[in-house]
């Protein structure tokens, strides 16, 4: 399962004073585990689109600060400017980027409306997904008569706010919180200078299509309902906003997208659509460009499906499907598409340095040196992804392998289950080390009186728990890769037979020795009930894949 990532992007209404803008960034930012990745000023709107990014509860907690800090210097009788607003902060979304649900957004998006009435005071509108009635839904409407008709409009019963004060604040007004899908922003690239063909390919492609015509598609009449309201022919794409323009600077036309749910028209559809619609119309695409930042699932999903059109296996590295994307969709046809500047997991990163991302001499030497840490559990989370992606490399080869072209999805799919392993485990290596630390951490806890000294026990006892479970999650792991191991020594590649030999011998190094750790914290848990559980599962685990392990050398020793 992926981290939780949330993302945040609030709308205040301010954008030519920059101390009041460096003030909100500082909020932002005051939060650890989370990140500022944009703040984009505009002097006409006088609105700042600011976007930051981490842990979900961390985030929230970043926009309250956020939202306390603009509220205080933003006073909207003085505000003129060419965007609707009704409130300082104006609008403040919720995104979710990654390992979590819009459901589970919904829920942080009604506590951060709850906190911003509560600790800041603001008039809150619930909107988007997040809406607590279904007129509400649309922020157009929630909106609707600005700052200036807000007064009136607190009113009326029936726009009573869904947090907050109904009395008008005239320095905040309201604000509207939601939660939404990811907007992604995506232009793409024709060997045409023609706007107007440009704008041919958009109206195709677009969910709101065109006005139908009778006869000439430009010239004709204009079809109309019984109301006398223009009928449209939908475009192809759902949930797609396009225009077609033309670029100074680049030379040539672009077909300029929304995309305003990628889950339901991801990216690569975007792409593949917008081919086909433009090569009907005698048009080459030639690349295309993201403008701003993008989940890295996005990518993935974009890499697996050019990789299956080709009919390859799709279980490679995320760096590899990321190359794929990229290279089909002309994501550097503008200039250098750069993942870490570009992908919104990748922006996050800590800048410190990882275990995974050292040299394996460097890992080596670290894992040497006079440290206890890096020690047995991660060396047995680095072996079992090494036995992983040994099993990996045999499937990915048998997808390729000449005269098995009619079974390369059946390998594909063994590819990606084995990567699915080795991707976790390379996680576990820096966990364990962090488990250790914090261990370390507890006791180092003050003991002068009864107080600490119960509060260090307390401490010592959840950080041994978290040392115990990171191993333990080591030896499932490497258990069930073993059935990757065992489908390719049966089945795989007859050529590459004795490195899923090695790949089973790592596995049950990796689950042996993590058991091992188990063992030694177990030792040291009270909790008799608990230390009973993890030392039965663990001992279970080390049999079965002893058991596993001899079978499948068994079938690489009959075939070598």
């Amino acid at each position: 399962m992926a981290k939780p990532i949330l993302e945040c992007v609030p709308n205040f209404s301010e954008g030519r004073d920059r101390s009041v803008l460096d003030a909100i960034a500082e909020a932002a930012r005051s939060v650890d585990g989370v990140k500022l990745l944009d703040v984009d000023p505009g002097a006409s709107t006088n609105r700042t689109v600011f976007t930051f990014a981490g842990d979900p509860d961390a985030v929230v907690e970043a926009a309250v600060r956020a939202a306390r800090a603009g509220t205080e210097r933003i006073d909207m009788r003085c505000h003129t400017g060419e965007h609707p607003r009704f409130g300082a902060l104006d609008v403040c979304p919720l995104v979710p980027i990654s390992g979590m649900s819009m459901d589970e957004t919904v829920v942080l998006a009604r506590k951060l409306g709850a906190r911003l009435a509560e600790e800041v005071g603001l008039t809150i509108y619930l909107y988007g997904y997040a809406a607590s009635l279904p007129e509400r839904a649309d922020l157009s409407v929630v909106r609707a008569g600005e700052y200036e008709g807000l007064e009136a409009k607190l009113r009326d019963p029936a726009w009573a706010p869904d947090y907050g004060p109904a009395e008008f604040n005239p320095m905040s007004g309201a604000t509207a919180v939601s939660a939404r899908d990811i907007l992604v922003a995506y232009n793409i690239n024709l060997n045409t200078t023609s706007v107007r063909r440009a704008n041919s390919v958009a109206f195709d492609v677009r969910e709101k299509g065109r006005v139908k015509r009778l006869g000439d598609p430009i010239n004709g009449e204009i079809v109309k309902d019984a109301d006398g309201n223009p009928v449209s022919e939908p475009g192809a794409l759902k949930h797609v906003k396009a225009i077609g323009w033309f670029i100074e600077e680049y030379g040539f036309a672009q077909v300029s997208m929304n995309l305003t749910n990628i889950r339901e028209t991801p990216v690569h559809v975007a792409f593949d659509t917008t081919c086909d619609k433009a090569h009907a119309r005698g048009i080459r695409v030639t690349g295309s460009e993201l403008v701003g930042l993008i989940p890295l699932g996005c990518l993935l999903d974009a890499g697996r499906y050019f990789l299956t059109k080709q009919q390859r296996s799709v279980g490679v590295s995320n760096a590899e499907l990321i190359k794929v994307a990229v290279k089909t969709m002309g994501l550097d046809e503008l200039g250098p598409f750069d993942v870490r500047k570009r992908v919104i997991e990748y922006t996050l990163e800590e800048d410190a340095k990882r275990l995974v991302d050292m040299t394996l001499r460097a890992f080596t030497e670290e894992t040497a040196s006079e440290s206890p840490a890096p020690g047995g559990g991660s060396i047995s989370a680095a072996m079992g992804a090494m036995g992983a992606a040994l099993a990996t490399m045999v499937a990915n080869l048998s997808s390729h392998k000449r005269g098995w072209d009619d079974r390369w999805e059946e390998f594909s799919s063994w590819a990606e289950l084995g990567k699915g392993f080795y991707d976790r485990l390379l996680v576990l290596i820096d966990e364990d080390t962090a488990a250790f630390n914090r261990l370390m951490d507890a006791f180092g806890l003050p003991k002068n009186t009864p107080e600490e000294k119960a509060a260090r026990s307390a401490a010592i006892q959840a950080a041994t728990k978290g040392a115990i479970e990171i191993p333990l999650q080591v030896m499932q792991l490497s258990c069930d890769a073993m059935g990757v191991v065992r489908t390719m020594a049966e089945h795989g590649n007859p050529n590459s037979v004795s490195d899923v030999g090695v790949g089973a011998l790592a596995l049950r190094s990796a689950v042996l020795g993590a058991h091992l750790n188990v063992k030694i914290n177990a030792s040291s848990i009270k909790d008799e009930a608990y230390r009973a559980g993890v030392l039965a599962t663990a001992a279970e685990l080390a049999a079965r894949v002893v058991r596993e392990e001899a079978e499948v050398l068994a079938i690489v020793e009959s075939k070598v």
